[in-house]
């Protein structure tokens, strides 16, 4: 089992930064492939990133490519979200989410996720 306790959510104005992390438990976390999702009201979750177990290699969606940036710490079992130019089209809540599919490329589907975290909102004001 793992759990997954995100934090670091806010309310922003538009341009400023913020950095979620989310803590995971167990000792499996550095054999994941991690992801960020979020959701905002009356839309489907949506992939933000991945990061692969070791960390090398980060991808991410196209709508916050340059802007945002995932990092883990498998030390401390912790992967975090640091968002910039933050914009009012970012607000929703977000997810943190482990995989236990071993895959050399990057997984951006829900399913493809077994633990999930309660998510923790973010409201970027215009």
């Amino acid at each position: 089992q793992v759990q997954l306790v995100e934090s670091g959510g806010g309310l922003v104005q538009a341009g400023v930064s913020l950095r979620l992390s989310c803590a995971a438990s167990g000792r499996t976390f550095s054999n994941r492939f991690m992801g960020w999702f979020r959701q905002a009201p009356g839309k489907e979750r949506e992939f933000v990133g991945g990061i692969s177990r070791s960390g090398g290699n980060a991808y991410y969606a196209d709508s916050v490519k340059g802007r945002f940036t995932i990092s883990r710490d498998n030390a401390k079992n912790t992967v975090y979200l640091e968002m910039n130019s933050l914009k009012p089209e970012d607000t929703a809540v977000y997810y943190c989410a482990a995989s236990s599919i071993w895959s050399r490329g990057v997984l951006t589907t829900t399913r493809s996720y077994d633990y999930w975290g309660q998510g923790t909102q973010v409201t970027v004001s215009s």
